[in-house]
């Protein structure tokens, strides 16, 4: 597994925060090994500029995010903005070199599995087409079990390796509501996919040393590579 895709139900769920836990743990326990971090496409400014802001990765903006449109739209979208359409080739080749330089490749998606990359291709295709494990994070809110339904049979339906469900809290308030309305028993049952955790609500999102223990809370043998969540 040298490469991972961070998806969701939706957007505004918690991939940004998954995907900068993951970065914490790996370079507080895992710091000898080259980890690599990939946004293949952006809308506006927000993941790519926080990965630089708080992580030291030694990636420019561009090669942590090699395709990027101005406006915070669904990128099709925001491509004919600018009078153009999207090319994934500058993230494939971007991937492609980040897997034979580092020894995991986190890759974090846009909105939810059924959200377009490009006016045909959907963050699911892209996930099937780079042959990417796939972990899916649901926020906890009212609605969420059926919309966690309906990816993981998008899943499916694109054949995708899906590890596993990370709930997260997106409020402060549903910490401890996380069995009203997002109950990891039921959801494991319904989709037949197990939940690897659950992640706390940040008052500081890019306070390392929380971002890092509530990684380690997460059933990471499902995530990351076993050499690395070995700590």
């Amino acid at each position: 597994m040298s490469g991972l895709l961070i998806a969701a139900t939706d957007t505004e769920c918690g991939k940004t925060v998954l995907t900068c836990a993951l970065i914490a743990y790996w370079q507080q326990y895992c710091a000898s090994r080259r980890l690599g971090v990939l946004k293949p496409v952006q809308a506006g400014e927000g993941d790519r500029e926080l990965f630089q802001q708080i992580f030291n990765l030694e990636q420019s903006l561009d090669d942590l995010n090699p395709v990027f449109y101005r406006a915070p739209l669904a990128p099709p979208i925001a491509a004919a903005l600018e009078n153009t359409t999207v090319d994934l080739a500058p993230a494939w080749q971007r991937y492609m070199v980040l897997d034979k330089e580092c020894d995991w490749v986190l890759v974090e998606g846009l909105g939810g599995l059924g959200s377009p990359v490009t006016s045909e291709l959907l963050v699911a295709d892209l996930a099937a087409d780079w042959r990417l494990p796939v972990v899916l994070v649901v926020p906890v809110k009212l609605g969420a079990i059926a919309a966690t339904v309906a990816n993981v049979a998008l899943a499916r339906q694109h054949r995708l390796q899906l590890q596993g469900i990370v709930l997260n809290c997106t409020t402060p308030e549903a910490e401890d509501k996380v069995e009203q309305l997002t109950p990891p028993e039921m959801i494991s049952d319904l989709t037949r996919i197990p939940v690897l955790g659950v992640l706390p609500h940040f008052d500081d999102p890019t306070d390392l040393a929380q971002l890092s223990a509530a990684a380690r809370g997460l059933s990471l043998e499902a995530i990351m590579p076993q050499p690395f969540w070995v700590a």
